[in-house]
């Protein structure tokens, strides 16, 4: 895994650290399974503060990048931020439907809402 966090830039580390494990995710070079360093290990290498990745690695869970495996570590997930969004996309279309509008209003409302 290659990462570097780069200390002058107006970005928070997290977000960094976040966003280079997710375009590695992305792009393949990290695959499904693969291990990443535990938290502290991370933190030193990067001269960060473990927080800071324990966070950035907290917000790869939650987009499905990632699994935490108690003990055993954290892994990159088969699914990443695909199976995500797709989870998203399919909980808003159920509660479209449960209030009973079409497609075509569906749609706006979330045009409306890329608009913000």
């Amino acid at each position: 895994m290659n990462l570097t966090v780069n200390p002058s830039s107006g970005v928070p580390p997290f977000e960094q650290v976040r966003e280079g494990i997710r375009a590695q995710v992305d792009s393949g070079t990290l695959e499904p399974g693969f291990r990443l360093p535990p938290v502290r290990s991370l933190a030193t290498d990067l001269g960060l503060a473990a927080n800071t990745v324990a966070r950035a690695y907290k917000e790869l869970e939650a987009l499905g990048v990632v699994e935490t495996r108690g003990r055993a570590g954290t892994f990159v997930s088969g699914g990443g931020v695909s199976s995500a969004v797709r989870a998203a996309a399919s909980s808003y279309v159920a509660t479209v439907r449960t209030l009973g509008l079409d497609d075509r209003d569906a749609l706006a409302a979330v045009r409306r809402a890329l608009e913000v």
